[in-house]
């Protein structure tokens, strides 16, 4: 199905030099041959400023080119025709909480104050490490003194009889988004496959546009990443009074339909009727331009403490990066990555240490927020589940001591668990209180923290 058509509002024509200060609408496309510049051209003193390119204009890479701007000649990179965005607010595009206009992170009269130039719509084919030159699809050369490769993640697309018709979304872009909009205009029936945080997402949305949308998903519960079985019961519970209708432990066979979906059928032969299926089953870091250069890659761009990869002019941040064995998932981490690079990029000595694991969500109006172990072997484990009042927190200590908590519902306490898995404190007297939060901690407890 082909995205809505954009607002042309104010929107630079083809070709057209966007010119500092120049005001654009934040939904419209900046065209592929346009240019936001503070300047044509760093002169004088500048002149001979360190050329940076950073590939990938999410939060990642943008955050680091707005922190390289005032001491490089920065250019940022974007495969997407808009300005940047957030990503993570398309969600909230999607149930119409905020408009376009809201998810633009960096508008064109802040890059031009930024001095930092922007290619949107520009793919890049080619890394030439010894030349130190990218090849765009359009056959351009980009020279480069420092790169930093912001590439995202790719989303998982199941390799399925009808995968390619009309009418079948990812959900990870601005456009995938504006596709699925002009497809809930229609009303009809929704199947989203995946029932993680991003499928879920994208059925809560898909249901306040007044689609009937049904989740797919291969495990017996749902965001298993994030819930055990408890918690994830309370939220099912919670999207079935949305009227999200919900398969659990489903497989897809295919996706149905002649010239366009119209429906589902899992393997055991039943048929879901749908003309929008939406696939969320997961990422994987974009590695392929990485690979093709040389670089070292594991399951992402592997970097060491400064975020340099195997190439010491390039650097790599965000989803796409590989930090000590990890890739990060989540944008707090990414931000800090980009930030850490833009730092030794800019002479400072900085190393990027990885924080303890923290997922803080919202899914369905429901706060869902998790840290540490929230399973083990051997593990004391305290829990407080109130079906009725829709809450639920679990704890995990191992000698006395917090090492994983989950909270679903309520998680405004999230901080304090978190400091206290942190701290590896000896909670001795606290686990009758533990659940309540710090509002019923001892005072001696507490002053021992200060």
């Amino acid at each position: 199905m082909d995205p809505a058509p954009l607002p042309r509002t104010n929107a630079p024509e083809p070709g057209a030099r966007v010119e500092a200060g120049a005001r654009v609408e934040a939904g419209a496309r900046v065209e592929a041959c346009a240019r936001v510049e503070a300047c044509a051209r760093p002169t004088g003193p500048d002149a001979r400023a360190m050329r940076v390119v950073v590939v990938g204009a999410g939060p990642a890479g943008a955050r680091c080119a707005e922190m390289l701007g005032a001491g490089s000649a920065v250019t940022l990179i974007g495969a997407e025709p808009s300005l940047p965005y957030n990503r993570v607010a398309l969600s909230k595009l999607l149930a119409g909480d905020v408009d376009e206009a809201d998810l633009v992170t960096h508008g064109a009269a802040r890059l031009a104050a930024l001095r930092v130039a922007y290619r949107p719509a520009t793919r890049i084919a080619s890394i030439d490490r010894e030349a130190r030159i990218l090849r765009t699809d359009a056959g351009d050369d980009v020279s480069y003194d420092r790169l930093v490769l912001a590439l995202g993640s790719q989303a998982f697309r199941l390799n399925l009889p009808g995968a390619s018709l009309p009418g079948v979304s990812m959900y990870r872009t601005l456009d995938e988004v504006r596709a699925m909009l002009a497809a809930a205009e229609l009303g009809g029936d929704a199947v989203v496959i995946g029932g993680g945080l991003l499928g879920l997402e994208a059925a809560y949305g898909l249901a306040l546009r007044g689609m009937r949308v049904t989740v797919v998903h291969a495990v017996d519960r749902l965001m298993e990443r994030q819930l055990d079985m408890p918690a994830a019961m309370l939220l099912a519970r919670r999207l079935a009074r949305q009227g999200i209708a919900l398969v659990l432990s489903g497989s897809t066979e295919a996706i149905e339909g002649t010239g366009c979906v119209t429906g589902v059928r899992l393997t055991d032969a039943s048929v879901i009727p749908a003309s929008l299926v939406v696939m969320a089953v997961g990422i994987r870091p974009e590695v392929t331009l990485a690979r093709e250069a040389g670089l070292d890659i594991g399951r992402g761009v592997k970097v060491d403490d400064a975020m340099r990869t195997s190439d010491p002019a390039i650097w790599a941040v965000g989803e796409c990066a590989e930090h000590d064995g990890q890739c990060c998932g989540l944008v707090a981490p990414a931000l800090a990555q980009a930030e850490i690079a833009a730092r030794v990029i800019g002479g400072e000595d900085a190393s990027y240490v990885a924080a303890a694991d923290a997922t803080a969500l919202k899914v369905a109006g429901a706060g869902v927020w998790s840290a540490g172990q929230t399973e083990g072997l051997g593990a004391e484990t305290i829990v407080y589940h109130d079906p009725d009042g829709e809450e639920y927190r679990k704890f995990v200590l191992f000698d006395g001591r917090l090492v994983g908590a989950m909270l679903y519902g309520e998680t405004r306490d999230a901080p304090w668990y978190q400091s206290l898995i942190g701290q590896g404190r000896e909670l001795t007297g606290l686990r009758g209180t533990l659940p309540f939060g710090p509002a019923f901690a001892t005072p001696e407890f507490m002053e021992a923290a200060e």
